[in-house]
């Protein structure tokens, strides 16, 4: 199985990229996040690959990011998400969207992509609520991992204890509960598991100015 591809971008087209290794192309489906991420034509790239084996075909799975590649497997635990609306999601979502709208239930944020519908989407943040936790979605350095590696709970625990007081206060003030969700996490995280939520908010609200 392939873990990582680097070589040159011979093409992309419809969803689909292929990269020279050696002088054999490998055709891989990625999403449109990582699509816009690769390099021009020529050029050299890394990706991160997930195979997928089937009676009739091995397909392989391009990712700019470990942490894309995470969710990518994470989203088909879900029942009725498959490879192609994994990517749907993943193309509408960055992995922090897509991270904190499972945390805070957003759904509707996750029925943005094409193909996903209300129920769907519901399941999809029911489902992957506790697992979503294990992320850390502000892409900083956590316990001495990055964010592109899971974090366990443990290790998770008193940078990203969610203040719901004050996420409730800036749905109030008309921001989106993900929004609000991201924002309150990194104010938490920079002024601690205990910080009041009178200092939690005017620090959110300036990740939500920024």
């Amino acid at each position: 199985m392939f873990a990582k591809l680097t070589g040159v971008i011979d093409s992309i087209e419809q969803g689909q990229i292929v990269i020279d290794v050696g002088g054999v192309g490998y055709i891989a489906t990625a999403s449109q996040r990582t699509i816009d991420a690769l390099p021009i034509i020529g050029q050299r790239a890394s990706v991160f690959i997930e195979t997928r084996v089937r009676e009739d075909a091995i397909q392989l799975f391009a990712f700019a990011t470990k942490t894309e590649q995470q969710l990518f497997c994470l989203l088909q635990s879900v029942q009725g998400i498959g490879g192609k609306a994994a990517l749907a999601i993943l193309s509408a979502l960055s992995p922090e969207q897509l991270i904190a709208a499972i945390a805070s239930g957003d759904k509707a944020m996750v029925a943005r992509a094409d193909g996903v519908g209300p129920k769907l989407a519901l399941r999809v943040v029911t489902e992957l609520k506790d697992k979503a936790a294990k992320f850390d979605p502000r892409g900083f350095m956590i316990g001495g991992q990055h964010a592109d590696t899971p974090v366990t709970a443990n290790n998770n625990q008193g940078g990203l204890r969610y203040a719901e007081d004050a996420i409730s206060a800036l749905v109030n003030l008309g921001y989106a509960r993900a929004d609000a969700f991201r924002a309150v996490s990194v104010s938490s995280a920079e002024l601690g598991a205990d910080a009041p939520v009178a200092k939690i908010i005017p620090a959110a609200l300036k990740h939500l100015a920024a």
